[in-house]
């Protein structure tokens, strides 16, 4: 059994997969050198959807920049050390708003209100999202596959190619709400040993009320908003200045699995900055923080501690069976001094 790291990426077309995986391994790279971590990635795959919503990916050699398919923020390493700030006023900002969002907008069975605010939002500012949430969406006028199943199926094809393996699953921004959905509700037989969401809008009321939707629609009417049963860990990297993970604390949506395992939130600092211009919610920027490499040398370190757990038990295994023989031929060695006495 290997370690095996999945990758799905967020909102907005991106550049071409076999670009956006190398970016994605670069960061990971960075931040473990960074940190002073010895370790290698082990196999890692992405999960790439954009072309399902997007005709052309992003093209980084594209110079009119009023072009749809122009690349604004290629992979950079940060132009210079971020010192920490002090934001303990805006977390208490954002905390009011949270709970006050969850209150205007949430019924307790998590039910929306004001559908058409909210639907206003997601038309304006994340139509990615709003496109996955439209049942009637299909993928051409004669289909009846919805664009939903089609990013799913995504992921569930990588997820049951690795299945035997030790899975690392790492969502970005709308990949977390793909994550959660497909262990939820078609993959809640593979194991997940570690599944890390960054920048992740699940705790947004309107995301909120579609999985509660889903799943009372689903699940015969269960409790709704449970860590999916086959996530041995869960942790959620949010920069407080990162405006789609405005609802940072996902450990207060989700309740705790079978297992006991529910969202472990770590607060971090995005260095993402290109041309002087922050980008709190890029994923590269995630990839590379402190909190997000101890996790993921954690990981990588498990399968070697796995592979000696077997060579030890290989090697005790042989000299049980070892010992088992000599016992029996000893026996068999007294049993025929006996019979020439």
């Amino acid at each position: 059994m290997a370690n095996v790291i999945i990758q799905i990426h967020g909102l907005g077309n991106k550049p071409p997969k076999d670009l956006l995986e190398r970016w994605w391994e670069r960061a990971m790279i960075e931040g473990l050198k960074n940190n002073n971590y010895k370790t290698d990635l082990p196999k890692h795959e992405m999960v790439y959807w954009a072309d399902i919503l997007h005709d052309k990916p992003l093209n980084q050699f594209e110079k009119d920049k009023e072009s749809p398919y122009y690349l604004d923020e290629i992979y950079v390493k940060p132009s210079k050390k971020l010192l920490p700030e002090n934001h303990d006023t805006r977390k208490k900002i954002v905390g009011f708003l949270n709970r006050q969002l969850n209150r205007i907008f949430l019924n307790e069975d998590f039910s929306l209100n004001y559908s058409f605010i909210t639907d206003r939002i997601l038309s304006n500012y994340f139509t990615d999202l709003e496109t996955y949430y439209k049942e009637e969406t299909t993928v051409e006028a004669a289909s009846t596959t919805k664009i939903k199943d089609l990013i799913r199926e995504r992921l569930l094809k990588v997820l049951e190619k690795y299945q035997k393996d030790n899975i690392m699953l790492i969502a970005h921004s709308m990949g977390s709400i793909v994550a959660f959905d497909v262990l939820t509700f078609l993959a809640d037989q593979i194991k997940i040993h570690t599944l890390i969401t960054i920048g992740s809008p699940l705790g947004l009321p309107i995301v909120v009320s579609k999985i509660a939707a889903e799943q009372r629609q689903k699940l015969n009417g269960q409790s709704f908003m449970i860590t999916p049963e086959g996530v041995n860990s869960w942790y959620n990297f949010s920069d407080i200045l990162d405006k789609v993970a405005l609802n940072y604390e996902l450990a207060d949506d989700f309740s705790e699995n079978k297992s006991g395992i529910k969202p472990v939130d770590f607060l971090v600092v995005n260095n993402y900055e290109i041309n002087g211009v922050a980008n709190p919610h890029k994923s590269y920027g995630y990839l590379r923080t402190p909190e997000f490499s101890k996790i993921l040398n954690g990981f990588i370190l498990s399968e070697r501690l796995t592979f000696k757990e077997k060579l030890v038990g290989r090697t005790n295994k042989y000299f049980k069976i070892t010992k088992l023989k000599l016992s029996i031929q000893k026996r068999k060695v007294r049993s025929w001094f006996r019979r020439k006495r």
